[in-house]
């Protein structure tokens, strides 16, 4: 899951530090985000079956590629192996399923909001699916459509009114990591794309939020909104791109007129000394 903060925060500015910064690190390149093996990983990793089971797993998840460690969120202490697992320095351990909306949640602040509406969060504790039911524990993968599927929400119920949010939200979503692949094809050749980058954060995880309402019609009735954001946005993107191209058809036309002055310049000279 995602999370942008408090429900009214719709700027990148509302955001708090580190969701920009793992953000950035992110975008920049996915291996940027070198993770520390700590005493945790070390320990766990080095484990036959179920002990070393969820490093294996972290390793392949988002949160492995944006550095993000079990301290992170197991507290604990990851530079002590004596303490790694003291409730003293804030270990926590693993939640029950009531609570792990409220541990993921730490983080995830604005879609913990948006599930504990829905009927889903509802559900909690009654058999209603949370986080881990659809993101998996350990090898958690980047929010996306994707996780909208047959084979995993037909678990609990008909895939009929999911297959509705997914249609609602498939454009949108391409639409954003096309803003997102343009972006870093720009950060790529040195063009300042900070502030897009941000707001276009921001906009995705707004807009994920929005799949855990698992409200068909409010989806359908937002994601118009979200497309003029993003439609600004691009608007953005495509006038730096006109920019740079009229620089690349100013700088092919001087090498031509330089190629040019230089070939007079030779046929002058030859004249010349044919004369002498």
């Amino acid at each position: 899951m995602t999370g942008t903060g408090e429900a009214q925060c719709t700027t990148w500015r509302c955001l708090p530090p580190i969701f920009f910064l793992v953000a950035l690190i992110a975008w920049v390149s996915p291996a940027a985000a070198q993770t520390e093996e700590t005493v945790c990983i070390q320990c766990h990793g080095s484990q036959p079956g179920q002990l070393g089971a969820p490093v294996r797993e972290w390793r392949t998840s988002i949160h492995a590629a944006n550095g993000i460690s079990c301290h992170n969120c197991h507290g604990g202490d990851p530079t002590d192996v004596a303490m790694a697992m003291s409730p003293e320095r804030g270990f926590l351990g693993v939640p029950d399923e009531k609570s792990i909306p409220g541990f993921c949640g730490r983080c995830h602040v604005g879609v913990k909001e948006d599930y504990l509406a829905s009927a889903h969060g509802r559900a909690l504790g009654k058999g209603g699916p949370q986080c881990v039911t659809c993101h998996g524990n350990h090898a958690v993968q980047k929010a996306s459509p994707d996780l909208i599927n047959p084979k995993d929400c037909s678990r609990c119920h008909d895939y009929g009114r999911a297959e509705e949010i997914k249609s609602a939200v498939l454009e949108t979503d391409r639409r954003i990591t096309e803003l997102e692949r343009q972006l870093l094809s720009l950060r790529h050749i040195g063009i300042a794309t900070a502030e897009m980058d941000g707001e276009l954060f921001a906009l995705r995880n707004r807009f994920h939020r929005l799949f855990h309402s698992v409200d068909v019609e409010k989806v359908r009735s937002q994601t118009a909104g979200f497309q003029t954001e993003l439609g600004k946005i691009s608007g953005r993107i495509a006038e730096i791109e006109s920019k740079l191209n009229r620089r690349k058809l100013w700088g092919g036309a001087m090498v031509a007129l330089l190629v040019g002055c230089g070939i007079l310049s030779l046929l002058i000279y030859r004249s010349y000394r044919k004369e002498i």
